[in-house]
């Protein structure tokens, strides 16, 4: 394809040439219309990739609108609703966006799916994504389509001019580390969701860095990875202590692993905390529930949906635009503290 002339704007048009295809299709594509072949919707997502098209700063959706002129719908995409820190989240922004008027559509992001279609066919405000990492195809088509994109702590970098709002997960992760040194732990574990995923790569960072400050890089860090599941959490914690049976402190980037450390220790017949100490990041309800109760890093679950929506709003306002958008929003973390953490005890007072 020819390189546009300086300063030209990628059209329909030229979406549609190169796709293949006629201008009204492309169009129907971008609507989320239902009568287009998988194929030819394909080819045209690949050729407004290729282009770089987006509809017009401040062209409107059609669909449902107050008399403001906003539309009172938007959507919540995740992957799964199950869980406490789902509940959590959609909790925030079902009641920030009913509280500004607006309807929360729930829409469940399959991997085999085509939810961005959905999501067009309903000429939302916008789109807030949590729990599920669009690809870059997925982008674009919500970018071409003029419809807003709120991400909730990302799993990798979003694209250019795509927002987020997260929590301070280095700092959390630096939080755990201090709460266990303060303690006398210098042999200690984390047991980490995903390696790929920035937030709990950020929490082991923050870990690790707080450790090497703090002791001159005598203490030692140890990590495996429980892919934010209970059960993979006690396969990571028994690896762990396998390598490493000195281990006093354990930090999980989840309180949901936290409760598969709780059943590794137990299958072990290690106690909480006279033999090893644990700490967890959410504060989901489960923390206080479980005995011990979790010590454990606090984001806040339901003010992060809040957040999102009120930034979602304001992009689709126009509030917020080129390089005045942030490209994050950050809320800050604090440390809770309960049963599962105490000093650490003497290598050889500890049962194996």
């Amino acid at each position: 394809m020819p390189p546009r002339p300086a300063g030209s704007r990628p059209t329909l048009s030229s979406v549609a040439k190169t796709a293949g295809t006629s201008v009204p299709t492309v169009s129907k594509v971008l609507r989320g219309g239902t009568d287009v072949s998988a194929e030819t919707r394909a080819k045209v997502m690949e050729a407004v990739q290729a282009v770089g098209y987006t509809r017009r700063a401040g062209s409107k959706n059609e669909g449902a609108r107050d008399e403001s002129g906003l539309s009172n719908v938007l959507d919540l995409v995740v992957t799964h609703f199950e869980g406490s820190w789902a509940n959590l989240l959609i909790a925030g922004v079902g009641r920030e966006a009913a509280a500004a008027g607006i309807d929360t559509v729930l829409t469940l992001a399959d991997p085999h799916g085509d939810w961005v279609s959905r999501v067009l066919r309903r000429r939302t405000i916008g789109t807030i994504g949590t729990l599920v990492d669009p690809t870059s195809r997925e982008f674009n088509a919500l970018g071409a389509a003029g419809v807003p994109v709120v991400l909730i702590d990302p799993m990798s970098t979003p694209p250019s001019g795509v927002a987020s709002v997260g929590v301070a997960n280095w700092d959390g992760g630096r939080m755990a580390a201090e709460h266990l040194l303060s303690l006398g732990h210098e042999r200690m574990g984390v047991v980490a969701g995903h390696a790929r995923h920035l937030f709990s790569r950020a929490r082991v960072d923050g870990f690790r860095a707080a450790a090497d400050t703090a002791t001159g890089g005598s203490a030692t860090v140890s990590v495996a990875y429980g892919g934010w599941n209970r059960a993979k959490a006690k396969a990571a914690t028994h690896t762990l202590l396998d390598s490493d049976p000195g281990i006093t402190g354990l930090f999980a980037c989840a309180d949901s692993m936290a409760l598969g450390i709780y059943d590794a220790l137990d299958a072990r017949g290690l106690r909480i905390p006279r033999d090893i100490s644990v700490i967890g990041f959410d504060d989901l309800p489960e923390a206080q529930y479980i005995t011990p109760g979790l010590t454990t890093v606090r984001q806040p679950s339901t003010e992060l949906g809040a957040a999102a929506v009120r930034l979602l709003v304001g992009l689709s306002r126009g509030e917020e635009g080129g390089a005045r958008s942030p490209a994050r929003m950050e809320l800050a973390t604090e440390l809770v503290v309960r049963a599962s953490t105490g000093p650490a005890p003497a290598t050889s007072a500890r049962r194996r």
